[in-house]
């Protein structure tokens, strides 16, 4: 009884508290790329364009990718690799990853 009674008491006092006074929940860290850094394996590409230096690496890279971008723009360049027909294997990607690297 005294549980049931805690939580209605939760429910109201979360009901009455102004929406302003709600702390937003955190991501968890392991969710989110570290910012600025551009992965191979967990930036969307639709990001990755965003970034001059990061987007003329990729269409060096992958000149043909730019047809694709609304397609592909919210998957990782991990993901597209399977569907690639073998223009982005594992050389291509280490490739990308290492100049990704070099952009501060």
């Amino acid at each position: 009884m005294k549980t049931l009674a805690f939580a209605a008491a939760l429910a109201v006092t979360a009901l009455a508290a102004p929406a302003f006074a709600q702390a937003p929940a955190a991501a968890p860290a392991a969710d989110m790329p570290m910012a600025g850094k551009i992965s191979v394996d967990t930036t969307p590409i639709g990001d990755i364009i965003k970034n001059p230096q990061a987007k003329a690496a990729l269409e060096t890279a992958l000149p043909a990718i730019t047809q694709f971008y609304d397609q592909i723009s919210t998957m990782t360049l991990a993901q597209v690799a399977p569907m690639s027909q073998g223009a982005l294997d594992d050389a291509k990607l280490k490739a990308l990853q290492a100049e990704f690297d070099k952009i501060k």
